[in-house]
């Protein structure tokens, strides 16, 4: 998969998360570069046929309210880059700050972790769930209903 390609679902992946249409994404995009991006230009980018400035990268990141590396986030396919095709595990390595006051040991595994989290996270059904919990919970709080009924009935 190229790396504008990779860029591109993720894009898409989380402007629907958000519940953002195109012509919104390319609106809050606008914000940050002076100029709104068409519905078109969105569309152009989540499928990969464009590369990104930094600006533009900046931008989205921004829109979308995520970081610059979460836009690079992909599966496990290797990813083409002009010169070269990496592996999956490369690509998300460069994704990571190497400073000597970092521990990589688990970073990886953590971050990728988040990203599944966030995922599920932000599916309506886990909303749904959450609803049917609370409802469930004051259903087993609730008085039963018939010693309700037997004290309105006058029976002890």
């Amino acid at each position: 998969m190229r790396v504008e390609a990779a860029i591109g679902q993720q894009n898409a992946h989380l402007r629907e998360a958000r519940q953002m249409s195109l012509t919104q994404l390319g609106q809050a995009v606008g914000r940050y570069l002076g100029k709104s991006w068409s519905r078109q230009a969105v569309h152009q980018a989540e499928r990969g046929r464009r590369a990104f400035t930094a600006a533009e990268l900046a931008a989205v990141a921004l829109a979308l309210d995520t970081s610059i590396p979460a836009l690079f986030l992909t599966d496990a396919q290797p990813v083409e880059l002009p010169g070269a095709t990496v592996s999956a595990e490369d690509y998300r390595a460069i994704l990571l700050y190497a400073g000597d006051d970092v521990p990589l040991d688990g970073v990886e595994e953590l971050i990728v972790a988040l990203h599944d989290i966030a995922e599920v996270v932000s599916r309506p059904t886990l909303a749904r769930l959450a609803k049917i919990g609370r409802i469930a919970e004051q259903v087993a709080t609730a008085p039963p209903a018939s010693s309700q009924d037997d004290h309105q009935s006058g029976v002890a």
